[in-house]
C-alpha cells in the first residue's frame, strides 16, 4: 500500500467510525501525518482526492471539512469513473438503468401532479419539433430527470443522471440512422407519459423499461463514436 492509498484510508476510518462526522473540521496537518505515518505531500494527495469524491470540501482559510455526506452527491461522484467506461461497459449499465428507469416511472405514476404532466408534455413537445441534436439531448435529458425528480428519491436520482450522462456521450441520432431512431424515440416519450397520465405505475415501469431497452439496441448495433462534447464535459479535480 503507498503512503497515499495509507492516508486514503485513514481518513476514511477516521469518517466511518464516526470520529469525524458532517461538517468536522479535519484535524490540523502535522497531527494528522504522525497518526497516519505519512509525509505532508501523501496526506495533501489524499485529501484531494477524498475532495474529488465529494468526501471532503478543502475552504480555503479556514481548513478541509467533512462534507454532508448527502447520498445523492457521493453517488454524484461516480461519473468521475462511469465517464470513463468504453461503450461495451456502458451496454453493462444498460441493464441497471432499465430497472431503476421503470421504478421512478411507477412511483412517478402515483405522484405526478397536472402541472407536472403539463411540464413533461412541454418538453416532449419542443423535443420533437427540434431537429438539433445538442438540443435534443438536453430536452431528453430534461424530460427523464424530471419523471426521476417526481419519484422522489434523490440518490436514484442522482444514480440514472450518471448513467444517462455517459449514454449521451454516444450520438445515436447523428448517425445517418439517426432520423428514423429519433422518431421511435419520441413515440416512447409519448407512451410514458400516457401511462403517467393514466396513474398507471405498472404500464409506466413497462414504457420507461422499453424505451431504455430501445436505447441500448441502437447503441449496440451503432456503435457511434464517442462526441467532442463528451470528453469536454469530463469532472475535474479540485485545484491544488
Amino acid at each position: 500500500m503507498s503512503a497515499v492509498e495509507k492516508a486514503v484510508h485513514g481518513l476514511r476510518r477516521m469518517i466511518s467510525s464516526g470520529r469525524l462526522t458532517q461538517g468536522d473540521r479535519l484535524p490540523p496537518e502535522g497531527d494528522l501525518c504522525e497518526e497516519l505515518g505519512v509525509s505532508r505531500g501523501s496526506l495533501r494527495e489524499a485529501v484531494r482526492m477524498l475532495a474529488a469524491l465529494g468526501v471532503v470540501e478543502p475552504r480555503h482559510g479556514s481548513g478541509t471539512f467533512v462534507s454532508p455526506l448527502r447520498p445523492a452527491d457521493m453517488i454524484g461522484s461516480l461519473s468521475l469513473t462511469i465517464e470513463l467506461l468504453p461503450l461495451d461497459g456502458v451496454l453493462e449499465l444498460f441493464e441497471a438503468r432499465g430497472v431503476l428507469e421503470a421504478h421512478v416511472a411507477a412511483q412517478t405514476a402515483a405522484r405526478i401532479t397536472e402541472e407536472e404532466l403539463k411540464n413533461l408534455r412541454a418538453v416532449i413537445e419542443t423535443l420533437e419539433a427540434s431537429d438539433d441534436p445538442d438540443e435534443g439531448a438536453e430536452l431528453d435529458r430534461q424530460f427523464h430527470s424530471e419523471i426521476a425528480r417526481i419519484a422522489g428519491n434523490p440518490a436514484i436520482a442522482s444514480l440514472l443522471a450518471v448513467f444517462r450522462g455517459r449514454s449521451r456521450a454516444y450520438q445515436v441520432f447523428m448517425m445517418p440512422e439517426g432520423p428514423a431512431m429519433k422518431k421511435e424515440s419520441d413515440a416512447g416519450h409519448r407512451l410514458i407519459v400516457e401511462a403517467l397520465e393514466a396513474r398507471d405505475p405498472v404500464a409506466a415501469a413497462a414504457q420507461a423499461a422499453a424505451h431504455v431497452t430501445c436505447s441500448a439496441r441502437w447503441l449496440e448495433a451503432c456503435r457511434p463514436p464517442v462526441t467532442e462534447a463528451a470528453h469536454a464535459s469530463l469532472p475535474q479535480f479540485p485545484a491544488e
